[in-house]
């Protein structure tokens, strides 16, 4: 299975997938998070400020990991696209092209985790936005696309709450006789 979480900074996708790594049920999968300190030590523009080529260099990142069996990732494909839809550097007609060529690779997914930002304060690792309008737009675009191709997913399940409780979500959508 090809499984992603996607949502706005600062939700905890990272902490629930490196939760997920320590479980028997999910000892067959792989796990990657992003490196986006690595890339902006790198030199990579990210969030606001990012570039063409730095979207290029995630959405990279993204494919890479739907060409492996059993992945689980903190970052999707939406991820991606959202953060250059809201880019202030790319323009309109690139952010056109890199949505269409990054929207055919939606389908690689099996399940697609929405993680909700409610109730969920922004921690800054020194790399994230903070910025709370920043955050929330990044949000809305997520959910828009989420509608918009939602149909070339397989799976999409919101989850909110607690890690624990997130954790008990993921299970019982990836494995139904969970109950």
């Amino acid at each position: 299975m090809k499984i992603g979480f996607c949502g706005t900074m600062s939700v905890g996708k990272t902490t629930l997938v490196n939760a997920l790594k320590e479980l028997p049920e999910f000892k067959d999968y792989n796990f990657r998070t992003e490196r986006s300190k690595y890339l902006m030590e790198m030199g990579i523009p990210l969030n606001t400020d990012s570039t063409l080529p730095g979207q290029i260099m995630f959405l990279s990142e993204r494919t890479s990991e739907l060409m492996q069996e059993n992945i689980i990732t903190d970052r999707t494909i939406i991820d991606v696209m959202s953060f250059a839809q809201c880019s202030e550097s790319m323009n309109y007609l690139d952010k056109d092209k890199f949505e269409d060529l990054a929207a055919c690779l939606i389908h690689e997914y099996d399940h697609i985790f929405y993680v909700s930002p409610e109730g969920v304060e922004i921690e800054n690792n020194g790399v994230r936005e903070t910025n709370v309008k920043y955050r929330k737009e990044i949000d809305q675009t997520i959910q828009h696309y989420l509608n918009k191709y939602g149909y070339r997913i397989k799976n999409v399940t919101l989850i909110s709450g607690p890690t624990e409780e997130r954790i008990e979500r993921v299970k019982q959508a990836i494995f139904p006789s969970y109950l």
